[in-house]
């Protein structure tokens, strides 16, 4: 007789690290963990963790305690303006000892009070697992949650070019709508420097059969990752990968350097110098510049870029967004360490804040502190921007 695989208890509802921004109120779902690749030079997450696909019972046992959360709050008649501590905490103590798991509820609480309309699949890369699962899951979801409009995961490039034909146009048929894909560059150099796993034509490709698909397609470019040597060809040859796909939106992502990377070990090395806030601002203008009749969404909106206000649709706000870093240039040096160090705390999100925030004194009082000069600028907003990687 065959041995029997044993039987995996169930450990309760999984959330991952990290999501998009734009996901925050999504409610997380965990299909795998971690990342199958996890070589990126620069990336900081998912190292030194183990990659494996959740079963599928526990996905589905993940979507049913939601959904039994869902509707205890409903039936309670909880609207989110009454969900205060108290009442989150009396709904929550009202379930069996056994039906209970404190991340889970939370997240059906905020996600219940967000208005439940969309969900985000993780971790790195969920569209690894197999097609059929997939399927089965998704199915769940709309079973459970027929309100969703948005349904988003991460994926690589080059998963997306080995699915089998037809794939990705039955996900969205069953609700997936958004892909996040992090090109980072159109540079093959840069890419093959950094380890990414796949060049320029094959997130071309993969681009295109996301599109092709009708899903709706979120890019991700990181300027400062061609270094000092490679920041123009970085600029430029993103600029033309983004032009080939025209993306519906293109998400900035400065490079931010976390001790833990391969990448930051390469810098103390003297292998890869990464350009300082001048150099990628001028690298993020010739981009845009560079960039053609397409009609992408930019968004600007993290805290590692220089100016969180270069936000604009393709080709109508072109000008305006590069003017925004022509100002930064026509600020006299002082001030423009002023606006970088401020920026850097969490006070600015573009040159106008300077005029009108109330924290101005604790950015002059943050330069004296730091010492900060035209020469070291760079290095002390390194060290700040590792609050944020």
């Amino acid at each position: 007789m065959a041995d029997e695989k044993p039987t995996q208890i169930y450990q309760g509802y999984e959330q991952g690290p990290i999501c998009p921004i734009n996901d925050a109120y999504s409610l997380l779902l965990r299909l795998i963990r971690n990342c199958p690749w996890n070589r990126c030079a620069f990336c900081p997450v998912y190292k030194k963790q183990k990659f494996s696909i959740r079963p599928v019972e526990d996905i589905i046992k993940d979507i049913d305690l939601i959904c039994t959360y869902i509707d205890r709050l409903r039936l309670e008649n909880a609207t989110p303006i009454a969900l205060d501590q108290e009442r989150i905490h009396t709904i929550y103590t009202g379930f069996e000892v056994r039906d209970r798991d404190r991340v889970a509820f939370n997240n059906a609480v905020k996600w219940y009070a967000a208005g439940m309309t969309s969900i985000f699949l993780q971790d790195a890369n969920p569209l690894v697992m197999k097609p059929k699962d997939l399927v089965f899951i998704l199915r769940h979801i709309k079973d459970c949650f027929p309100q969703i409009e948005t349904i988003a995961t991460y994926a690589r490039s080059s998963t997306i070019n080995q699915l089998p034909d037809g794939t990705l146009k039955q996900l969205h048929t069953l609700g997936l709508n958004r892909i996040h894909v992090g090109i980072e560059s159109g540079s093959n150099l840069v890419l093959n420097r950094m380890r990414k796993g796949v060049d320029r034509f094959g997130h071309i490709e993969a681009c295109k059969r996301i599109q092709q698909a009708g899903i709706e397609l979120y890019i991700y470019v990181m300027p400062g990752l061609g270094g000092v040597d490679l920041s123009i060809e970085h600029a430029l040859e993103t600029a033309e990968a983004l032009n080939a796909i025209n993306p519906d939106v293109i998400k900035i992502r400065t490079l931010g350097l976390s001790p833990s990377t391969e990448l930051a070990h390469w810098q103390m090395r003297g292998m890869f110098e990464k350009p300082g806030d001048a150099m990628i601002a001028t690298e993020v203008r010739l981009m845009l510049e560079a960039l053609g009749n397409i009609e992408s969404r930019i968004k600007s909106d993290h805290i590692l870029n220089l100016f969180e206000t270069v936000n604009g649709k393709m080709p109508h706000d072109k000008d305006k967004m590069i003017g925004i870093i022509d100002r930064f240039f026509e600020l006299d040096p002082q001030k423009r360490i002023l606006y970088q160090i401020g920026r850097r705390m969490g006070f600015f999100k573009g040159l106008g804040d300077m005029d009108t925030s109330p924290q101005m004194d604790q950015v002059r009082l943050a330069c004296e502190n730091y010492g900060v000069t035209p020469k070291n600028v760079d290095q002390i907003l390194d060290r700040l921007m590792t609050r944020f990687v």
